[in-house]
């Protein structure tokens, strides 16, 4: 075997030199610059904005040769969908042109740096959303520079991907030019640039399809869907884990609201988008844009007038249709308050708070308005009220353990109630449907997720002798079923076993609802509002007896309602009228 043969010198010296590959044309030629925030992305005055129809972005564009370069691509893009087919310059209004603006002209060209990498949009259905989605990911395909770049549309279902890409297959199609540029692989939901390689994939997302990205720009369709998926943050982290080392990479958030109560990555996300548009979070990488009514609209009713919906759907008069949507407000008015409250979620962004279906217990109409803001903890019962009663439901391996109690105000003699709850986590693990809802609830420290058995008792004894020691308490209401590990823990509390009742349930706990339903109307009852209380009333279902009213679950199984049947307990014991333990002293002075 001949010996290996040495490079000598001379031989380097003549050695053909490696070539480079060509620089594409907009590739940065500088290092990347650490910029001090010279802007503000919250909008302070979003209300005014909103109402007078002008943009909620706060400033122009950082950079705006890369924002025009931007926006006369976009414009150029074909709508098939649209009669006459128009190009998006033709169609478009002018919040999705600032939305353009606004993605691309914080991007500076000559270092590759990407000034805002996140943008959260919540606007009303039917206002071109997916449209709009795939005009913006092709737009930044074509302005990208890296070779073999990633972009991804990233939808919750397969229904959304195709929306999603459909729009992005017929614009290319529609155009020689693009067509000359980029390969349509229909079948695998991918556009490449035969240039650089680069790739727009349209997903549908899993653990699996996202996992080990490195997208440069990923675009969240639906983030209200995903909300509801406990795998939802896992994803995310592997779809734009690739990001931190592309200092051009930028993530878009795009949503309806829910049409049930917002949870986990919508709830998070949408919370601080609200909170960066405020002010209360200084974020100048974090651009919310959120078509939303201000709360004061809300409060006095006026989301409801046809002339106000214009607010939510800047796309009003285009893609969506004036008399459309009073239509289907004037069915969803005759259709009951289930059906309005989706129509409000989907079409004019109004948040749902407490979920509404056929058969719900009656006391949910007015739930939402009896939120009194002060009650934060038992606290505020304690400095407010003459007397409090206490009531507990559940407590088995496979439920919550709710815990209720209702005080009866010094002045008004109102009822002000409290309530909490406690879940295994071994029993979530069996209901996966409800694990981001919980893990929300506990977040806000609404109700607490244990790992071990008798974890939730010790801190329910803990509520309970807070207050026993404030000398309110009178007594509390249990469900005598499986309860007799709580009711030994309370008595070995040395509170006096006679001042534990076991409150009869089924139809003979119908007073206690009546009585219930009766002071949320009249608003002779409050309660904290948590998050968590309004799951209970929400899964809440009436179902008559006779003369009688039971209150079951609206799902069996999974959804659960312990909390307001321990709201009922406490109730029950309220309703005899109960004489205040702690006597009352006032001091007179002479003088």
């Amino acid at each position: 075997m001949p010996a290996a043969k040495r490079l000598t010198t001379e031989a380097v010296a003549v050695k053909t030199p490696r070539k480079r590959r060509a620089r594409p044309a907009n590739e940065p030629t500088t290092p990347a610059a650490v910029y001090p925030p010279a802007w503000s992305t919250a909008c302070l005055d979003w209300k005014e904005r909103i109402k007078e129809g002008r943009s909620l972005i706060p400033f122009a564009p950082l950079f705006p040769e890369a924002a025009a370069q931007a926006l006369a691509i976009f414009k150029k893009l074909v709508v098939v969908d649209v009669v006459g087919s128009p190009t998006m310059g033709e169609c478009g209004r002018d919040w999705l042109f600032d939305l353009v603006n606004a993605v691309f002209g914080c991007y500076d060209s000559s270092t590759g740096v990407r000034l805002i990498s996140e943008f959260f949009l919540l606007i009303s259905k039917k206002n071109t959303k997916s449209t709009s989605a795939a005009g913006i990911m092709l737009t930044a395909l074509i302005l990208n520079w890296r070779l073999s770049g990633e972009y991804y549309i990233l939808a919750p279902t397969k229904e959304v991907a195709g929306n999603a890409y459909k729009p992005l297959a017929d614009a290319i199609a529609a155009d020689d030019e693009l067509k000359a540029i980029f390969e349509v692989q229909d079948h695998i939901k991918t556009v490449t640039h035969k240039v650089t390689k680069a790739t727009l994939k349209v997903v549908a997302a899993d653990s699996e399809t996202v996992g080990g990205k490195k997208g440069i720009g990923v675009l969240v369709d639906e983030l209200w869907l995903f909300g509801m998926n406990p795998k939802a943050q896992k994803m995310f982290v592997e779809a734009l884990g690739g990001m931190a080392s592309r200092d051009e990479a930028f993530t878009i958030w795009l949503s309806t609201q829910s049409d049930d109560p917002p949870a986990g990555v919508f709830l998070e996300k949408l919370e601080y988008a609200r909170n960066v548009r405020d002010g209360k979070v200084v974020d100048p990488k974090f651009l919310p844009i959120l078509y939303e009514f201000p709360p004061e609209m809300i409060a006095n009713e006026e989301h409801l007038k046809p002339e106000n919906f214009y607010i939510t759907n800047p796309n009003l008069g285009a893609s969506v249709s004036e008399s459309f949507l009073t239509r289907e407000y004037t069915k969803a008015l005759g259709a009951g308050k289930a059906t309005l409250a989706v129509f409000l979620a989907k079409h004019l962004n109004v948040q749902i708070t407490v979920a509404q279906s056929g058969g719900s217990w009656s006391g949910i109409m007015f739930w939402e308005k009896r939120h009194d803001t002060t009650l934060k903890d038992l606290t505020c019962l304690v400095n407010r009220c003459d007397v409090i009663t206490a009531g507990i439901d559940g407590g088995g391996l496979d439920d919550l353990l709710g815990f209720a109690a209702i005080g009866r105000e010094a002045e008004t003699k109102e009822w002000l109630s409290f309530g909490y709850g406690w879940a295994l986590q071994a029993a979530l693990d069996r209901r996966k449907s409800e694990i981001t809802k919980f893990e929300d609830f506990q977040k806000r420290g609404e109700m607490t997720i244990v790992e071990t058995l008798g974890q939730d008792i010790d801190e329910l004894i803990e509520m309970i002798l807070l207050l026993e020691d404030s000398g309110l308490l009178d007594r509390i209401g249990v469900d005598p079923a499986g309860i007799g590990t709580i009711v030994d823990a309370i008595i070995e509390t040395e509170i006096e076993p006679d001042r534990i009742v076991g409150i009869p349930q089924g139809w003979k706990l119908t007073g206690s609802i009546k009585t219930v339903e009766r002071k949320l109307a009249d608003g002779s009852f409050k309660h904290n509002g948590s998050t968590f209380m309004n799951y209970n009333v929400s899964n809440a279902k009436t179902e008559p007896r006779g003369n009688a009213t039971l209150i079951t679950k609206q799902i069996s199984g999974a959804a659960k309602i312990d909390a307001l049947m321990a709201t009922f307990n406490a109730a029950a014991l309220m309703a005899m009228n109960p004489t205040p333990r702690k006597k009352q002293y006032q001091m007179m002075v002479f003088g």
